[in-house]
């Protein structure tokens, strides 16, 4: 649909007769077609299909741009070297040999010894020599028949041996540390075994 312009003339003629004179008003219209032959409205529609294309277009690309960001992302993390684990060792410490300790039970039975591992930080030769002499303390007390019953411990730590227990009376006390104090290599007796009288 094309836009018209319309132009109105107006002309005034003045006819002349020899009876009379009278005025002949001619109106003329006109219609001029504009140069482009589009309405007003039609461009208003056409610009805003454009900008609606164009925004179109736009989100796409945009999406697209998005989209293959996302993949090369993906690509790189998959390709992107793992990172190695550093793993480091640390020497072993030396094993320390067990210390027994044997806990004061009924006269009819005997207890399962408890093991327990003297604290870090000692030598290997002096563990070694505490170990030989636990296993001898430990042999007197279980082949003596007066003490193989009494349930008393013995720790031994850099030479000192730690005595627990309980006993009925003074002298046996006594005759324990001696026992003790006998044996191989023992630097120092730390008697804490307690007389308990019936």
């Amino acid at each position: 649909m094309s836009y018209d312009e319309e132009q109105a003339r107006r002309s005034r003629t003045v006819v002349e007769t020899p009876t009379s004179r009278r005025e002949v008003v001619q109106t003329e219209s006109v219609r001029n077609p504009d140069g482009n032959g589009i309405s007003a409205g039609t461009v208003g529609v056409l610009v805003v299909v454009a900008i609606a294309l164009i925004t179109v277009l736009v989100l796409f690309w945009m999406n697209s741009q998005q989209t293959a960001a996302d993949q090369n992302a993906n690509l790189a993390a998959q390709q992107a070297p793992q990172p190695q684990t550093t793993i480091v060792q640390q020497p072993a410490p030396a094993q320390q040999p067990p210390v027994i300790i044997q806990q004061p039970a009924p006269a009819t039975t005997q207890p399962a010894p408890i093991i327990v591992n003297p604290p870090a930080g000692g030598t290997t030769g002096s563990q070694n020599i505490d170990s030989t002499i636990q296993a001898a303390i430990d042999k007197q007390l279980m082949d003596d028949p007066k003490f193989s019953t009494l349930g008393i411990t013995a720790t031994v730590m850099d030479g000192k041996v730690t005595l627990l227990g309980t006993v009925k009376t003074e002298a046996l006390k006594s005759q324990v540390e001696k026992m003790v104090r006998r044996t191989k290599g023992v630097k120092e007796v730390d008697n804490q075994i307690t007389v308990v009288a019936n």
